[in-house]
């Protein structure tokens, strides 16, 4: 067993090179933001305003809510990856806090359905994108949407330094349009939504009003998915103690506030009741009728550009990330060692990068990409709750670590964390419990792939680590 100071130093015996860390503090925020703010900003709002009983107020409310719940998880992370600035993100927490087995369920899943269909469906999702501007046929689309994950694989395997400049570059593009609608709208609008309104005309009862909000809140984590991501690239990030707590909790923050003033917006330029007709016809478009109702025609090229250039960020940002995890298991002889690789000149993971767009490429082309990711929706929820309860564990585990930023409020923050990851999980069963289950075949299937192909050569990468670790120790 590795002791404290060394439990974040598992590495191969004699690497050649190393990850370089190039990632500053913007391109810290830009990467979470980058990924988190994606064309549901146009769309996700109306979700919620149906769930919240469409109340202007209360869905506004329940933004809020979305953020601060948003914002106790990573926190969280914020302590995980000041602590353990290592390379692969919750697969190092998972695996210092429950062992190799749990970390190598998680990081499979991630490979072969979970990361590997968010780059896939973002891909899918851009090439849509394009074509809602610029018609496109299937095999043009399918064509567009491979080109994209190839060509950001490349210019991400070309140096942290040159995707990190991508993401900041496409990051502050895609703000541009999408900052000018959320002006615009407080600005010229002449709408003044009643925050207090319902439409039944009495206020609903207080578990009818906490049951919405419940619902709602769900709505708007989807918008807030993502920003699990950046510690994946700790490594890389500079002073990672300061950086890593600031960029998560200046990005979550900035990203609710962003959604907040975004709807409201929104509620300024939009009759109420067009914003009702809208919803009841199935068109939750609002961000695209509003920038229509601001700027006319021009409007709607904004909007399609802002979601072209929103989910090409994300896309760079998911491609740049995600191959780090797959590096760190293949560095602990949990994958094939090929994937450890560095490029001798960029210091990237050259193979893991590879082998990510590889299975993005096969999703992309799989007929059932959106059956694949629903498997793991269940899997997700599993292992973020498993790596919130991780903080407890590994301060129990290995009290004298130091720890350069603490998490608000422990262990209460933790717990009311805790209490929603269980609720998620429960209310997932419910309602599709077939769904679930097959999802949690993908990890325990990688458990037995684990025990009968990589146990023994992780095991023996262990003892040469820990003989190494001994003999240092010596001098």
């Amino acid at each position: 067993m590795s002791t404290p100071n060394n439990a974040t130093s598992r590495s191969s015996s004699a690497p050649e090179v190393t990850l370089k860390r190039d990632v500053g503090l913007f391109g810290g925020i830009s990467v979470l933001a980058g990924i988190m703010i994606g064309s549901g900003i146009f769309y996700i709002g109306a979700i919620v305003l149906q769930r919240a009983g469409m109340s202007l107020g209360l869905a506004l409310l329940v933004w809020a809510i979305g953020g601060l719940i948003t914002l106790l998880s990573g926190i969280c992370f914020a302590e995980l990856g000041a602590m353990m600035p290592k390379a692969g993100g919750y697969y190092v927490y998972l695996r210092e806090a429950y062992g190799e087995r749990v970390a190598f369920m998680c990081g499979i899943t991630n490979f072969f359905l979970s990361s590997s269909g968010s780059i896939a469906a973002l891909a899918v999702a851009f090439a849509a994108a394009i074509s809602s501007m610029y018609p496109l046929g299937e095999i043009e689309q399918k064509a567009i949407a491979l080109g994209s994950i190839f060509i950001l694989s490349f210019i991400n395997i070309r140096g942290i330094r040159f995707g990190s400049f991508m993401q900041n570059l496409f990051m502050v593009l895609k703000m541009l349009p999408i900052v000018l609608i959320l002006v615009c709208g407080l600005i010229m609008g002449n709408e003044s939504p009643d925050l207090m309104h319902f439409p039944a005309g009495e206020m609903p009862s207080f578990s009818d009003i906490l049951s919405m909000m419940a619902f709602a809140v769900l709505a708007t984590l989807w918008a807030y998915e993502g920003w699990t991501n950046l510690n994946n690239i700790a490594e890389e990030i500079k002073d990672p103690s300061r950086n890593i707590p600031l960029a998560l909790i200046g990005s979550i923050i900035g990203v609710a506030v962003l959604y907040v003033l975004f709807n409201y917006a929104i509620y300024r330029v939009l009759p109420y009741d067009t914003i009702v007709q809208m919803i009841n016809d199935g068109n939750f478009y609002l961000g695209t009728a509003a920038a229509e109702s601001l700027f006319g025609s021009a409007g709607m090229v904004i909007v399609g550009l802002a979601m072209v250039l929103a989910i090409f960020n994300s896309l760079n940002g998911c491609i740049m990330v995600f191959p780090r995890m797959y590096f760190a298991m293949a560095r602990d002889g949990a994958l094939f060692t090929s994937l450890a690789k560095l490029h001798p000149q960029y210091r990237t993971p050259i193979n893991a990068q590879i082998a990510s767009g590889v299975m993005a490429a096969i999703l992309v082309c799989s007929r059932t990409l959106s059956e694949l990711t629903s498997l793991v929706a269940i899997c997700g929820i599993i292992f973020h709750g498993l790596t919130f309860l991780s903080v407890i564990v590994l301060r129990k585990k290995y009290p004298t670590m130091e720890r350069p930023y603490k998490v608000w409020f422990y262990p209460f923050s933790i717990i009311l964390v805790l209490i929603f990851m269980v609720t998620l999980v429960v209310n997932t069963i419910y309602k599709d419990p077939v769904t679930a289950g097959l999802g949690l075949l993908v990890p325990l299937a990688g458990l037995v792939f684990y025990e009968l192909v990589f146990r023994k050569q992780h095991d023996a990468l262990k003892k040469i680590r820990e003989e190494n670790e001994r003999i240092q120790n010596q001098r």
